[in-house]
């Protein structure tokens, strides 16, 4: 008797967690292609084999003004099936915010990088875009936007942050950043990704820190430190060799450049970008590379959905060291020049012809730049 009461209290208690495995599967699936932040809504230049666009604002759920909002034709197409997802195409523009705010109300983009991830070839080229370029802003609220005639490049996410209150278009600083260099330069990019200084050591540490191999030293102290350290002992000082960096030394590497100028740092940066892929990919790593994504979400700003950073994770492993490449503006375009910037005054920029840019970005789509 008691045996037979035993059996409808388990059939009530495996009814119950049926509904749950239930509902959290309707709940996954209900998200799993839903931007995690707030879609770009620009138009967008790539296509998923499944048919229909997979660019900003693309993403089940995401209605509003992050909706797409056009079509543009295609450059170059790869042909084939992609390796990972249904994607093709995926243009990403990478932030390196410098600001420790988590909540990304402030800050200057002072790493800019547009990333052009090919998912059939497959191949990543990885653009790198001055900070001090200068640019027009579009989208300003109309009380700013005369005011604001001309900016720095870096400026953009910075006036696009909700602290500024200068922008209330979609993507916050991301997204006025990318509607910058699409108005000025005709490059459209499908998706963001913000980190700013706390996130980048975090993610950093979090996979045990990055090994960068060194042919001369790099010396990040500040000026003058040869006297207080003549044996290069200070942290600052990156000698001959493999240097093992955790988050605070590789933060340091990639902002160094007051002995060095842009050039070296934007050099120093895809070297420490290489050596987090080879992190990544490493056994001790990926297999639980997963967990380190979900657990780095919170201190990034990404309209990326689950579905797409999936994607990316199952890219990842698939590429060589030659199927990454990384771009830039040709040494002798680097001129420099001088301009009056709205809100700042006179500054340095590089003064590089606009028409020049524009073409580079049109070959840079079309995946037709040669190797550097």
């Amino acid at each position: 008797m008691k045996e037979n009461k035993k059996k409808p209290i388990l059939a009530i208690i495996l009814g119950i967690f049926l509904l749950i495995l239930v509902a959290g599967g309707v709940f996954v699936l209900a998200n799993w292609n839903r931007s995690l932040g707030e879609p770009l809504g620009l138009p967008t230049r790539t296509s998923s084999t499944s048919g229909g666009s997979e660019g900003s604002g693309s993403n089940p759920g995401a209605a509003g003004e992050g909706e797409q909002t056009g079509v543009i034709p295609i450059p170059t197409e790869p042909v084939g099936d992609p390796v990972c997802g249904d994607t093709k195409i995926m243009y990403l523009l990478a932030a390196g915010v410098d600001s420790t705010d988590p909540e990304y109300l402030y800050g200057l983009s002072d790493v800019i990088r547009v990333i052009r991830i090919d998912f059939v070839t497959p191949k990543v080229t990885v653009l790198t875009l001055p900070r001090d370029l200068e640019v027009q802003i579009p989208d300003l609220i109309p009380s700013v936007q005369d005011e604001i005639y001309n900016a720095k490049l870096n400026q953009a996410y910075f006036y696009g942050g909700p602290g500024m209150g200068f922008y209330e278009g979609p993507g916050g600083g991301p997204g006025l950043l990318a509607r910058t260099i699409a108005y000025n330069y005709d490059l459209y990019v499908d998706h963001y990704i913000a980190i700013n200084m706390v996130a980048f050591e975090k993610i950093v540490n979090a996979i045990g820190g990055v090994d960068i191999t060194l042919g001369e030293p790099v010396d990040c102290r500040p000026e003058g430190a040869e006297a207080i350290d003549p044996n290069n002992q200070l942290p600052d000082y990156f000698g001959v060799g493999v240097n093992h960096m955790d988050g605070q030394k590789a933060l340091t590497f990639v902002r160094c450049r007051a002995r060095y100028g842009d050039i070296v740092r934007s050099e120093h940066q895809s070297m420490v970008l290489m050596a987090i892929k080879d992190k990544l990919t490493s056994p001790s790593v990926v297999t639980s590379l997963p967990e380190l994504v979900s657990t780095m979400l919170d201190d990034v700003q990404t309209d990326l959905s689950m579905a797409q950073i999936q994607q990316l994770t199952c890219l990842l492993p698939q590429l060589e060291d030659d199927q990454i490449q990384f771009v830039r503006f040709p040494d002798e375009w680097l001129v420099q020049g001088w301009a009056d910037i709205a809100r700042v005054g006179r500054s340095f920029i590089w003064d590089i012809p606009k028409e020049k840019i524009v073409e580079f970005c049109d070959l840079f789509e079309a995946d037709a730049l040669p190797p550097q």
